[in-house]
């Protein structure tokens, strides 16, 4: 799949440091390196400047951001969501900077290439589960994928087998649905761009910068929503004394 895209410029560079140890170095993970560094930088830039009294703009717009990441979480999973943000709020920059720097001439998106949105849809899935059994114990994280209130225990099997291919569909369908938008958006710039190589691809490349941000910001709701949803039964059988969340009083309360 990179090799529709142009070559980067940066890449060739890497490769030819690397060239004299036999090591090819992949596009994407180039790009992921170059992520990798800005965070690095944006930390240690603003470690030494940190104020409460005067802070900086650029203490002000991290600020911001965080501010919105912990709403985000917040508004979908209430107080507990501020406990997840190291996660979820990483991915989310790294979606972000990742879509974003497509856009930039000599660059490319490392989520164009379907290793990535893989490998973060694998690590958001096994967070989450890893979350619920935290929360419920094993036994009854697993209860819960059987057990579903107003159906009949007979049942169980046939829900237990249905509710663990949907979660299993949850990493193809974040997998695809990143790759899918960041993929398909640059593989149209580069076809109109072959034809008609200035102005025409223009839109499509603004479309890029709204799509970018968008598909971050899905991945982090689908996050806060598969983890509400991971962690549920916990919260209410500490509130009612053990009784299992899954019966229909339980839940009214």
């Amino acid at each position: 799949m990179e090799a529709i895209e142009h070559p980067s410029p940066l890449v060739a560079l890497i490769n030819l440091l690397f060239a004299p140890l036999g090591i090819l170095v992949p596009d994407h993970m180039v790009f992921i390196g170059l992520i990798t560094l800005f965070i690095l930088f944006i930390g240690l830039a603003i470690r030494s400047s940190l104020s409460i009294d005067n802070p900086g703009t650029l203490q002000i717009v991290l600020e911001d951001i965080v501010a919105f990441l912990v709403g985000v979480l917040e508004s979908n999973m209430g107080p507990k969501g501020r406990k997840f943000l190291p996660l979820l709020g990483s991915i989310f920059v790294f979606i972000l900077l990742g879509n974003l720097m497509g856009q930039i001439p000599g660059l490319g998106s490392p989520t164009s290439n379907i290793n990535v949105p893989l490998g973060l849809a694998l690590t958001l899935w096994l967070y989450y589960h890893w979350q619920g059994i935290l929360a419920n114990g094993p036994l009854n994280y697993i209860k819960h994928f059987a057990v579903m209130p107003g159906v009949p225990i007979a049942l169980a099997p046939m829900i237990f087998v249905i509710e663990i291919i949907s979660h299993l569909s949850r990493v193809l369908s974040l997998t695809l649905r990143l790759f899918g938008n960041i993929f398909g958006e640059h593989l149209v710039v580069l076809i109109i761009a072959s034809i008609v190589p200035f102005i025409v691809p223009l839109p499509i490349q603004f479309l890029g910068l709204i799509v970018g941000p968008l598909q971050a910001f899905i991945f982090l709701t689908l996050g806060a929503i598969y983890l509400t949803a991971a962690t549920h039964v916990d919260h209410h059988d500490d509130d009612m004394g053990g009784v299992d969340a899954h019966h229909p009083h339980a839940q009214a309360h």
